[in-house]
């Protein structure tokens, strides 16, 4: 069962975090939704996180890690909001599993076909030597030279904790990841279309939506609506998280 944790009463809202991501990214927002009558539950996916690590990284698990964990917790229909390797885990699932999605935010990914692009932040991960029991410091230090944008290297850092006294290491499942990575860019089927009401979110900065991925987009999701968020690169929800619950709100309250 994936790790969660669930905040607030009323209708139930599942939050899918991205690629190498936690629930803990989620954690203001979470409470914002949760004041707003939504019972709130951030997921961390397999080999992220709290939750567990697997041989299988697909996005056909990440479905089912999905429908199990709505069923075991009896939420029926559900609100999802699914950025990035989150959205297309999200999208997956509504084809599959229409019945237990009501409304379905995407935020800043489309169904297309993504070319694998994580190199940088692995090859980054990888330099790491957790055996000689390095820092936090230490840790990112030997990051910033494979990745200059202090950003990034502080989402990651996020992954760190205390293994043992003294002893660092990542949650996440990185020899997996680095195997399977390329499963992340996975398309939707051709033929895989879902008809309930879709919000895609996009940043203004950002390239993964970009006016000729619409076609396709509506070709999958009919009843869709797209919103671009400003002052914001793929990171929408951190990087402008006012304008982005304004528009998830708009939509999942409607």
């Amino acid at each position: 069962m994936l790790y969660s944790k669930i905040e607030g009463e009323g209708k139930p809202l599942v939050i899918v975090h991205g690629f190498m991501g936690m629930s803990d990214n989620w954690k203001t927002l979470s409470g914002q939704y949760a004041a707003k009558g939504f019972q709130v539950h951030a997921v961390d996916m397999r080999n992220h996180g709290r939750s567990f690590h697997s041989d299988i990284f697909t996005y056909a698990a990440m479905v089912e890690d999905l429908a199990q964990y709505i069923n075991f917790n009896k939420l029926e229909k559900a609100d999802i909001i699914g950025h990035s390797m989150g959205g297309k885990a999200a999208m997956f699932f509504a084809i599959k599993y229409p019945q237990l999605l009501n409304k379905l935010v995407v935020a800043d990914i489309g169904p297309q076909y993504y070319p694998p692009h994580h190199q940088d932040v692995l090859g980054a991960l990888n330099a790491v030597d957790f055996t000689t029991k390095p820092s936090r410091g230490e840790v990112e230090a030997v990051m910033a030279q494979h990745l200059p944008d202090a950003g990034t290297r502080q989402f990651l850092m996020k992954n760190l904790y205390w293994v043992e006294p003294g002893q660092l290491g990542f949650r996440i499942n990185l020899p997996v990841f680095n195997e399977q990575v390329g499963n992340i860019g996975e398309a939707l089927p051709d033929d895989a279309v879902y008809n309930g009401p879709v919000l895609f979110l996009r940043g203004d900065r950002s390239k993964y939506i970009r006016q000729e991925d619409l076609p396709l987009i509506a070709k999958h999701f009919p009843q869709y609506e797209l919103k671009t968020v400003t002052n914001s690169g793929h990171w929408i929800h951190a990087e402008n998280p006012q304008e982005f619950l304004q528009y998830t709100l708009e939509f999942l309250t409607a």
